[in-house]
């Protein structure tokens, strides 16, 4: 009797360890610890510095960038570059980078070159790091340029019309000079170096175009604003005073010495021009029509070409 107890009591143990682990699985399953997406080591992040957090041996660098000798410290649109001194394949190799305002680095001990640039503004300085901790000021003697364009009277050009290129103010013997930043959009605040820029503004992409060096002073916002003496013009072919465009048609725009300046198909030609005398030629189905008029700035108008047999050209006519 006893060990028929026994025995059925050890089979029943056998059983109950057996469907625990099962039912432990779906109680675990229930509560969702199954579903648990734990991330694999490619899923990190990668660091935002190349900065390592600890070298052995290394000192503790910080490094601040000021606009002038006397300014506060910048706290933001910094870019800071470590590199070593010794070029490797024409090279110098970068050690370390941040972004943001100052900035700490933890760099083994030797000297380094650091590059700080605060958008088209930069300063370099040669730096020597111990193993106790130190503090580096850079002076980046820069300041803000923000350019806008206006025509005679003070009237607001459409921005997106508008765009300006800034160059250095050294021209080379032949009269290039190197771009520093193209295509500014108005009213956008460029940090540059203090020094004089040469500015390009140029409103519509034709012939409206003036230039104008510019002073930018440390630690001050130079705020410019050029003049354009231009006009838009919109020109079309039609059958008689007020009719409707022709549709294909060719066009050429000549200035005042004959010289061709702009071409374009469709029923309207529309473009900015600056000031000034202009022969229009448009050319419809073999014929060829041909107008004066003058630009006057600020004035926009629309200019009609009559496509009359009084007014047709000779194909062949200036032919060689």
């Amino acid at each position: 009797m006893f060990e028929g107890t026994l025995r059925l009591f050890l089979v029943w143990l056998c059983a109950a360890l057996f469907v625990a682990p099962v039912s432990m699985a779906v109680a675990q399953q229930k509560d969702g610890i199954n579903d648990l997406k734990l991330p694999g080591i490619s899923s990190y992040a990668t660091p935002k510095s190349e900065t390592p957090l600890a070298l052995g041996g290394g000192g503790a660098i910080t490094l601040s960038a000021q606009l002038t000798d006397k300014g506060a410290d910048i706290t933001r649109g910094i870019v800071w570059r470590v590199f070593k001194p010794e070029a490797v394949n024409g090279k110098l190799p970068m050690v370390a980078s941040a972004h943001g305002g100052t900035a700490v680095f933890q760099l083994e001990p030797g000297s380094y070159l650091v590059h700080a640039s605060y958008g088209r503004a930069g300063a370099t300085k040669r730096i020597t790091v111990g193993k106790d901790t130190k503090r580096e000021n850079l002076v980046l003697d820069a300041g803000g340029l923000k350019l806008d364009a206006v025509l005679s009277g003070g009237v607001r050009i459409p921005p997106k019309n508008l765009r300006f290129s800034i160059y250095e103010s050294h021209a080379e013997p032949n009269g290039d000079r190197a771009l520093i930043i193209p295509d500014v959009e108005p009213n956008t605040v460029v940090r540059l170096n203090a020094g004089i820029y040469h500015v390009v503004s140029t409103y519509g992409a034709v012939n409206a175009v003036i230039r104008s060096d510019i002073r930018v002073e440390a630690g001050k916002l130079t705020e410019a604003t050029v003049e354009h003496h231009a006009a838009e013009i919109t020109m079309k072919l039609v059958r008689e005073t007020g009719g409707e465009a022709i549709a294909d048609t060719s066009w050429s725009l000549l200035n005042e010495s004959g010289d061709p300046i702009k071409e374009t198909v469709g029923a309207f030609a529309s473009m900015v021009l600056a000031e000034g005398d202009y022969t229009i030629i448009a050319k419809n189905r073999d014929r060829i029509y041909q107008k004066d008029f003058t630009v006057v700035a600020g004035q926009n108008q629309e200019i009609e070409v009559l496509a009359t047999e009084a007014a047709a050209m000779d194909p062949e006519e200036g032919a060689d």
